[in-house]
């Protein structure tokens, strides 16, 4: 027993000095490895920068929206939301474009003005094809489908371009109106004021069933040249003074014989009838057969 005993020492001190016991030599790297190498860590440092600048940006957004409308613990000190949809602005706001909702209403207070400002630029209203701008010097309105103005009280209609229903008149304190082309079924000024039409270009005066002009005194003065054209007849009633300063003469002689030219005289009935006659000769008149005056020259 004493041998066995010794033998069973000596064989635990071996075994306790031999730290290579079990040992299998292993290649590292053909170990499973754990965590995030390669291209999963490059896309995840990617992901984490992209998150970092998006909470830069958000946190930016944020001390923007709370410097403008200033919010604070008692809500914003320059927007107040109503359930019925109103928007109040409770201090001066600094916008460029506003587009307001289908039957959008824009208004101020009742007791308060509701001032507009335009920074050296025009301020526009827009619905549509309708325009309203207001400019340093002037205020003009477009629009395709007529306008109306009515008092909000008493809603009398001040102005309307409803001529079916309403007789076009200027405004109080309106002394001229400037249009491009109008249509309409007659032009008249009052009683006590002349009626001045100016244009800096061409004027045409165009109706389907004629064009009658009447007035005390009629004057037409112009740069250019002046054509009537009928498909009947003109007729002039009252004294015509037809001043001859610029008109052509036809008693150039080279002129009224040369092929390239054709020349007419206007000629005038007693009833004020005009009439053009060629000029085939000298010193023509305008007894023709073919006049339309009868007998009545």
């Amino acid at each position: 027993m004493r041998e066995k005993a010794v033998e069973r020492r000596n064989v635990n001190k071996e075994h306790n000095s031999n730290f290579k016991a079990g040992y299998i030599p292993i290649d590292e790297d053909r170990l499973h490895k754990t965590g995030l190498r390669g291209r999963k860590g490059n896309l995840a440092i990617c992901v984490i920068v992209l998150l970092f600048i998006l909470a830069v940006i958000n946190l930016l957004i944020t001390l923007v929206i709370w410097a403008v409308i200033r919010i604070g613990p008692n809500g914003c000190d320059s927007l107040e939301f109503h359930e019925s949809g109103l928007l109040r602005f409770k201090q001066v706001s600094d916008m460029g474009i506003i587009h307001p909702l289908y039957k959008s209403t824009v208004g101020g207070r009742r007791n308060e003005n509701l001032v507009i400002t335009g920074n050296n630029q025009p301020i526009v209203f827009q619905q549509g094809t309708t325009k309203l701008s207001v400019e340093k010097n002037k205020t003009s309105i477009t629009s395709d489908i007529g306008m109306q103005f009515f008092d909000p009280r008493t809603q009398n209609i001040l102005f309307s371009t409803d001529y079916e229903t309403h007789e076009f008149h200027l405004p109080s304190g309106v002394k001229s109106l400037n249009v491009q082309k109008a249509s309409t079924e007659r032009i008249t000024s009052n009683a006590t004021s002349d009626l001045n039409i100016k244009v800096d270009g061409r004027a045409i005066v165009r109706g389907n069933e004629g064009v009658f002009i009447m007035g005390k005194t009629i004057e037409f003065h112009m740069r250019g040249d002046v054509e009537l054209k009928a498909e009947n007849s003109i007729i002039l009633n009252g004294t015509v003074m037809v001043s001859p300063t610029r008109l052509p003469s036809s008693s150039g002689g080279d002129q009224s014989g040369s092929g390239d030219w054709v020349r007419y005289k206007l000629c005038m009935c007693a009833d004020g009838t005009l009439f053009k006659v060629q000029v085939t000769s000298h010193n023509m008149g305008c007894q023709v057969s073919d006049n339309p005056c009868g007998n009545t020259h």
